[in-house]
């Protein structure tokens, strides 16, 4: 079949694409940046058409036109969670999509298909919820024959929703909203896939226009709490966690503010639909796969578990790393500056040779550098903050090697000052190794 596949970069657009090529399918896709799949980097695959077109940019009708020439099936994939910039609800999920759809019924395309969310119905608050129902309704409408897939909360590789609960779940305590008793039904990327893939390969050309809304669910609802629990297990973390329940109320304080920062997963909106709840019924996508789509203890393959397992500790573990060195540094250079002694200081410095006047400006200039590299490791990112790292760890050494030379009694100091330094250094070498030198920047944050 020949298919238009909207937001082909994104995390269920790219798994689909990748499905339907190695089912045979072509594929014309809108580009917005990125390449998109392929057999391998600088060889497009032929069966992939792309053209320039930014939903964000509200396209009209005539805009699809060429791109719908003897196109089967329309999938459209695109979706943020939160808005940036220009990429907004009305233009992504609204604006766009409806000029797609009326575009759909102008080239008669056999089967549009629009993935959605679920919770996009008559209840929905959120306004990407809302946002969502509006496009879908629109669809609805039309002499078309069109299906509104909802999925749940989607879990697989490289996905935000995954990435998350697998972190919350290696948490040594777990602090949820309310103790995580809210109602969900996680399915798995390749079960939602494979969902997909049978719609589309089920539209047929005799079938009368028709509309029909597809929940895309796991086999029935959990909880949050029981659902991080099976997550940690799959993971082969023992014990299981202590559970803190944490008042909704102040929850709603503290994601109004974490919703302003850039890339929080976390906002008012977020919260407000985990409280609603996320379920529907699975009878849909078990008729589509032949068989029941797997819970969530299969989600994460026993091979693949101790990968999963570090690198959700790591999701949490290098950033309390970076603050507690960062506030080393940063107290160190407070102490420096007189809640030690003075006198104290300037006598140590003594043994070395410096006094004077000489000895307070070494002794404030190095208190200013401390301080200055803590606060850095705040406002530094990618090859910067690795190259903080090298500088830290050179100057700890050098730190080191000074007072080995002349103040060599601190080395058998009762609390260890100087033996202390040997963890830092190790710390600062592993935070090198693990940071990522090329950082997303201003990367959006795509939900499908």
């Amino acid at each position: 079949m020949h298919l238009l596949l909207t937001g082909a970069n994104g995390f269920i657009g790219k798994a689909l694409a990748t499905a339907l090529l190695a089912r045979g399918h072509t594929l014309i896709c809108p580009r917005r940046g990125s390449p998109l799949p392929g057999p391998s980097a600088g060889q497009p695959d032929s069966r992939v058409r792309t053209f320039p077109l930014d939903f964000a940019d509200r396209p009209p009708p005539q805009a699809w036109r060429s791109a719908l020439d003897g196109v089967d099936v329309v999938v459209n994939t695109v979706g943020i969670l939160q808005e940036h910039g220009t990429q907004t609800f009305s233009a992504l999920h609204v604006d766009a999509p409806i000029a797609l759809f009326d575009a759909c019924v102008l080239a008669g395309v056999r089967r549009v298909i629009q993935i959605s969310a679920l919770g996009a119905d008559n209840g929905a608050q959120s306004a990407y919820h809302l946002s969502k129902r509006s496009a879908d309704a629109y669809l609805m409408r039309l002499p078309i024959d069109s299906v509104v897939v909802q999925p749940s909360l989607v879990y697989g590789p490289g996905g935000a929703s995954a990435r998350l609960f697998d972190t919350l779940a290696s948490l040594p305590v777990l602090a949820l909203p309310g103790g995580g008793r809210q109602q969900i039904q996680p399915v798995h990327l390749a079960d939602a896939i494979d969902a997909i893939v049978a719609l589309i390969e089920s539209a047929a050309p005799s079938q009368p226009p028709g509309s029909q809304v597809v929940p895309l669910v796991g086999p029935s609802p959990v909880t949050l709490r029981d659902y991080l629990a099976t997550l940690r297990r799959a993971m082969r973390i023992t014990p299981a966690a202590p559970v803190v329940p944490l008042p909704v109320s102040l929850l709603r304080t503290v994601a109004g503010l974490a919703g302003r920062l850039p890339g929080s997963l976390l906002d008012a909106d977020t919260l407000d639909m985990l409280e609603r709840g996320n379920v529907g019924d699975p009878t849909s996508i078990t008729r589509l796969l032949g068989r029941a789509p797997r819970g969530a203890d299969q989600f994460i393959p026993a091979r693949t578990a101790p990968a999963v397992r570090i690198q959700s500790s790591l999701n949490w573990a290098l950033p309390c790393l970076r603050i507690a060195i960062a506030l080393v540094w940063i107290w160190t250079g407070m102490v420096s500056f007189g809640l030690y002694p003075e006198a104290d200081s300037l006598a140590l410095l003594a043994r070395l040779g410096a006094e004077g006047d000489f000895a307070r400006v070494l002794l404030y200039s190095a208190a200013l550098v401390d301080l200055i590299l803590g606060l850095l490791i705040f406002t530094l990112r990618g090859g910067r903050r690795q190259l903080l790292w090298v500088v830290q760890f050179g100057l700890i050494a050098f730190y080191t090697v000074v007072i080995t030379v002349w103040l060599p009694e601190f080395w058998l100091h009762p609390y260890g000052p100087i033996l202390k330094n040997l963890p830092m250094l190790a710390a600062l070498l592993l935070l090198y190794q693990l940071e990522d030198p090329l950082p997303e920047q201003g990367a959006t944050r795509w939900t499908t």
